[in-house]
């Protein structure tokens, strides 16, 4: 029986706790042999990234703490781990620990430790290393050919990045000298290296400031000596304006890459050797790829018969097994809208990771042989009944000058609750982080967490945001803090004026470039009534400075614009230029050990607000870096935000403890 109650008021079993405790998905699924690798969250410890093991009977285990799978090259990381399978002894793991950013081998079969490969540096952020690719049959012992990051000062700029070998027998681990380089050091991010069938070749990506890869990649081809030197390097596709995120081999030793030369990242096939132009495999307005926030992503991975694997889609993605012959896209069977950046091929079988919104990530397996497919690992188990999940309506608004804004709708959704009649439930209008980025549709208990207690959530993905083409994404080019604000508010206005949301209780959200987005939306409109605002950016000069992290150092030079020629548009879009307008109540998270997103541009955004009367309060987690890991930290985040909501709102309620706002 459905009773009626004040939205805000509904009783919900989705508590941050259990929120917490789903957050995260698993990632960077591999094949050795007969086996499949991934890692997963482990928000109860820590935040560790646990590193799992599915054995060819379906068994599963995992490397159990402290050891911790995750790479902090680019800071967002990347691949952390690789392995191969070995005639005796079992399968050879190699992975980057989170806690010294050192690489270590790891004998799952033979019952010692994981050994470190590689040494310690006392410089700066030290040796870090991503995208490990084995190479077994090089050097005396075998090597591992990957990413290394090694810092050269303290500052965080102050670095360089190649590919290197690593040897697995551990003569590296105390020793620097032991670790070739292989490419020449030229280029600021490198990816790590695709090796052809035949060995002779390899092909990475590789991309320079103030390009981001959305912006611009080159991929670079070098032959190979018979000492496992790379010779001869030059750059075969890509370039300023063309965006190349993944490359791989095919069986017959050509190049299969992901580019958006034609507006949309699809997929090519150049013979590197017949000196032709690459030809389109299939061409759609749609995406084979994504963003390159991390190195070593996978979209699409070739089959041993020559079709091609490959998540693809405009907004919302699918997985589909391509004929680059015939350009003939067969998709999957199933419920899941969104499919995640992480493919691995053994035999005819696809596995990836992917969910829905009535389901979370899960590793699901699709046999080609016979279209059938079946979940493998990680597997979604509803938490609570699936009757408390919001329900996503997909829709498109019109924004300034009649442009599209994609974005979706969780109306406030309860089985044994509705609001009273003539009260129109509260929303909150979530801006994601990226800027460069997707708002995916996928169950998450964090959504869930309000919608169930009668509270509104709407995604916006803002001019900017990737799954629409390279148009829709370069909108944001020198426009970040004007359509980002502009189409997030145009949505919360759209809810308001067809009687969806009440116009007097909008929210808006969001942490890293979302929380520059909410920051910037609290100071420069007049449409929310209160904010909350994550780990942010706040003052553009001083991040445009040396107040972040290498990879997005120079990012404001084109979503801004060069900081030289532009300073006071820097100094004009900054929040903290902006306090004087702000007069609605705020929540201001931070992480304190954050280097991509420092809390001392908290700390300068909150002596500006001192004093002005505004209602307020700041939380800051000991521990945690940009995005939250740990559960105790997501539960006093979410309960917090949801009190700022209660007393703005006018909500009588005690589901959470208040949070004490201060002026």
């Amino acid at each position: 029986m459905v009773s009626t109650g004040a939205h805000g008021t509904w009783p919900s079993p989705i508590d941050a706790a259990l929120a917490a405790s789903h957050d995260g998905r698993p990632e960077y699924v591999g094949a050795v042999g007969e086996e499949l690798w991934w890692t997963e969250p482990r928000p109860a410890e820590s935040g560790r990234r646990a590193l799992v093991r599915r054995r060819a009977d379906g068994t599963t285990t995992e490397l159990p703490a402290p050891w911790n799978a995750r790479s902090r090259v680019i800071e967002y990381g990347g691949r952390p781990w690789a392995g191969t399978e070995r005639a005796e002894g079992g399968p050879l793991i190699v992975f980057v620990h989170f806690d010294d950013q050192r690489l270590y081998a790891y004998e799952p079969d033979g019952g010692a430790a994981p050994r470190p490969l590689t040494p310690v540096s006392a410089t700066g952020g030290g040796l870090r290393w991503a995208d490990p690719r084995p190479q077994p049959e090089r050097g005396a012992a075998g090597e591992i050919w990957c990413v290394l990051e090694e810092f050269t000062g303290e500052g965080p700029t102050e670095l360089r990045r190649v590919i290197a070998a690593v040897p697995l027998d551990g003569s590296a681990a105390d020793d620097r000298t032991a670790v070739r380089e292989l490419s020449d050091g030229q280029h600021r991010f490198v990816t790590g290296p695709e090796v052809s069938p035949d060995g002779r070749r390899a092909a990475w990506i590789a991309w320079d400031h103030p390009r981001m890869p959305w912006d611009g990649t080159e991929v670079i081809l070098a032959g190979i000596g018979e000492d496992g030197t790379f010779h001869d390097a030059r750059p075969l596709v890509g370039g300023p304006e063309e965006s190349v995120p993944q490359i791989r081999w095919d069986a017959a030793g050509r190049l299969l890459f992901a580019s958006d030369r034609d507006g949309w990242w699809n997929l090519y096939r150049l013979d590197v050797d017949g000196g032709g132009e690459a030809a389109g495999l299939c061409a759609r307005e749609e995406e084979f790829a994504g963003p390159l926030w991390k190195i070593g992503l996978t979209w699409f991975q070739p089959l041993d018969n020559g079709l091609i694997a490959t998540v693809h889609g405009k907004g919302s993605t699918t997985l589909g097994v391509l004929d680059p012959e015939t350009g003939r896209l067969a998709d999957i069977a199933g419920p899941w809208t969104e499919w995640a950046e992480t493919l691995a091929v053994r035999g005819s079988r696809v596995v990836g990771v992917a969910a829905s919104p009535h389901r979370a990530y899960e590793i699901v397996e699709l046999d080609t042989a016979t279209g059938h497919t079946r979940v493998i690992g990680a597997p979604h188990e509803d938490a609570v009944d699936p009757a408390y999940y919001p329900r996503p309506v997909v829709r498109t608004f019109t924004g300034p000058g009649g442009r599209e804004i994609h974005a979706q709708v969780y109306a406030p959704h309860h089985p044994e609750r509705t609001g009273p009649d003539g009260e129109l439930p509260p929303y909150v209008i979530w801006a994601h982080g990226g800027p460069t980025g997707h708002a995916a549709l996928v169950l998450d208990l964090e959504i869930a967490y309000f919608t169930s207690r009668g509270i509104g959530v709407a995604e916006v993905n803002y001019g900017g945001s990737t799954g629409y083409g390279r148009a829709y994404r370069n909108r944001l080019r020198e426009q970040w803090g004007v359509v980002d604000v502009e189409d997030c508010a145009a949505v919360a206005r759209a809810l308001a004026d067809e009687g969806t949301a009440d116009p007097a209780r909008l929210a808006v959200r969001g942490g890293s470039a979302g929380g520059w987005t909410t920051a910037a939306s609290l100071t420069g409109t007049d449409v929310y009534a209160c904010g909350t605002i994550i780990y942010p950016i706040l003052d553009l000069t001083g991040w445009g400075t040396d107040e972040t992290h290498d990879f997005e150092s120079q990012y404001l030079e084109s979503l801004v614009g060069p900081l030289a020629e532009v300073p006071d548009r820097y100094r004009e879009r900054s929040p903290i230029t902006r306090t004087d307008r702000l007069a609605t109540p705020f929540l201001l998270l931070q992480g304190e050990d954050d280097p991509i997103c420092p809390p001392v541009q908290c700390e300068r955004f909150l002596a500006a607000v001192e004093g002005r009367g505004v209602p307020h309060a700041y939380l800051t987690y000991p521990g945690e870096g940009h995005g939250f890991r740990r559960a105790e930290t997501m539960i006093s985040a979410l309960e917090s935000e949801l009190s700022l909501y209660l007393q703005t709102f006018g909500i009588d309620s005690d589901d959470v403890p208040r949070l004490e706002l201060r002026k």
